[in-house]
This record gives structure tokens, sequence and C-alpha cells, in this order.
């Protein structure tokens, strides 16, 4: 079972006390009642989880930040206790693993990968442990490093600046190749097409009308079971050295994407928003952009 740090806990940890916690955001203005309340309903459902799978099988709890380096077995099942955010981080590790996406608070999270609570998570693992389940193959990208370095994504990828400055390299798409100056590129699966791409899309949409642009509005479809990645580049800059051609494309099985840093330092490559969990990508490292071997194997509720 993977868990995460609560607010509160994260709080505890900036802050040294919980009273120094709280006395700093009452003192903002928030409400420390609320992060409370959260952490309470938090381990009551951690309470309530452990006790379930205990009695069914064993256990290991597993801190998130400790997934890179956490090996997992060949016959585990993984429930992740947290926000929407956790099983996609998870995913990324568990080599297609069956995951159970467990809602601590379903007044607080909508929960779209998390399709398990206190109410039917017990007939959720059994089916899981009885290998009598459905789930939902996910499709996941992969970056793949000249050096043999790989990072996969449930979500998204991004590659580019770690700070916000011009991220500098050469593209080759299909049959097309191009030194480019951008902030960067983002690589999204189907499951993440409604998040940070959706945002482009959103600015694209949002530009072309308030400059009377005719023409329809552009609207990105992908599912979580498509075997393609969409792929943008962020605020591409035309000058003598870049160019702006190549610019967006969809990524599948035949056709990769591929990149080579000319940054000479703070390139990076990190995927979900994760940046603590990223690989260098600065000059003369190659990267290449494509379809994860491996989808993610998500539980699904009956």
């Amino acid at each position: 079972m993977v868990v995460n740090k609560t607010r509160l806990e994260q709080l505890i940890e900036r802050f040294n006390t919980k009273a120094q916690a709280r006395f700093y955001i009452e003192h903002s203005g928030g409400n420390f009642n609320d992060y409370e309340e959260e952490h309470d309903t938090f381990y009551r459902t951690l309470e309530f989880t452990t006790k379930t799978v205990s009695r069914l099988s064993k256990l290991n709890l597993v801190q998130r930040k400790y997934l890179p380096t956490y090996l997992f077995g060949e016959k585990e099942a993984v429930v992740a206790l947290g926000q929407d955010g956790l099983v996609a981080n998870v995913a990324k590790y568990v080599k297609g693993l069956p995951i159970l996406g467990m809602n601590p608070d379903r007044k607080r999270f909508d929960g779209i990968l998390l399709p398990f609570s206190t109410d039917n998570f017990e007939s959720g693992l059994t089916g899981v442990l009885e290998n009598k389940f459905t789930s939902r193959h996910v499709t996941m990208a992969q970056a793949t490093t000249s050096d043999g370095q790989t990072l996969q994504a449930f979500n998204d990828l991004f590659i580019g600046p770690a700070t916000h400055t011009s991220a500098r390299y050469k593209i080759r798409f299909g049959t097309k190749t191009e030194n480019q100056s951008s902030s960067g590129l983002i690589v999204s699966t189907g499951a993440g097409s409604t998040g940070w791409l959706s945002s482009v899309v959103n600015m694209t949409n949002g530009v072309q009308a308030a400059f009377h642009s005719a023409g329809n509005k552009l609207n990105i479809k992908m599912k979580w079971e498509d075997d393609r990645l969409a792929f943008v580049v962020r605020e591409p800059f035309l000058s003598k050295y870049s160019q702006i051609n190549l610019t967006a494309g969809m990524i599948t099985q035949k056709d990769s994407l591929e990149l080579e840093s000319y940054m000479p330092f703070n390139g990076v490559i990190f995927s979900d928003g994760i940046e603590s969990d990223f690989l260098h990508f600065n000059s003369g490292c190659r990267v290449t952009i494509s379809l994860a071997a491996q989808k993610a194997n998500i539980v699904q509720a009956l």
C-alpha cells in the first residue's frame, strides 16, 4: 500500500510543531481546522484499509517518496491510498501490477482514478487476489536517454529548462528535423490529455478568439487506452537559429519523437509534475519519446 503525507504532516515538517503550523495558517487567514479534519479522515481510512488488507494478505506500507527505489514483486497488488496524482505516480513504477485506487475522502476528492472507498474496497481487493477483476489498461509515455536512463509518465512528460529560461535543442519527428528555442515540450497520454495539454489547447483557442481569427476551435480527444501520445512545443521562438515548423504531432508505435539537447545546464525531463524525480537533459544528451511497452493496470470497481 502506497501513501503520501497529509497536508498537515507536511506543514508540521515545515514549521516543526503543530502549534506553530496553526499559528502560521490562522494568521494568514486560513482555516487550520480544515487541515486537521482532512488529516483525521485520511488516518481513519488508512486504519480501515490496513485492517482489511491484513486480514486477506500480507501488507507492506510504502511512502510515495520511496517509490523510485522500492522493488515490487511479480505477484503483488498495489493499493494507492490518496488523491488521483498518487495513482499516476504509482503506475510508473509497478510494471503493470494491478492498482486499486482508494479514495480516502470522497467529500473532498472527485477521484477519477479512485473507484474504491470503505464501501467497496474489500470486495475489490478480494477480486484482485482471486484474479476475478476488470481493469483499464492505460497507455503511458516513456523517455529513453542516450545513456540508457528511462522515465515513464502516466499523464505527461516535460522536456525543457528547469528554470524560466529558453530551451535549445534539435527536434526530429518523422522525416522533419529542425533546431528550436522554446520553453519546452509537453508530451501527453490519453489519461493526461484533459490536464496540462488541455491548458495549451485553451490558450491556443483564447489567442485565436482574442485576435478575431476565423476558424474552428482546437479540440484534442484521446482515450486512456489509445496507443498514441500528443506532443506540443510551448512558445516556440522564430529566429535565425530556431525554426517553428515542427510544433505538434501524434507519437505512435511507428513514429517516435527524438530530441538532442543544446543546453549546457538546467535541462530536465520529468513526468506527472514531479520535478524532484527527473533525468538530466543537457548538451550531448539525446532522448527518444515513445509509447511505454508496459501499460498501467487500473482496477475498476464492479
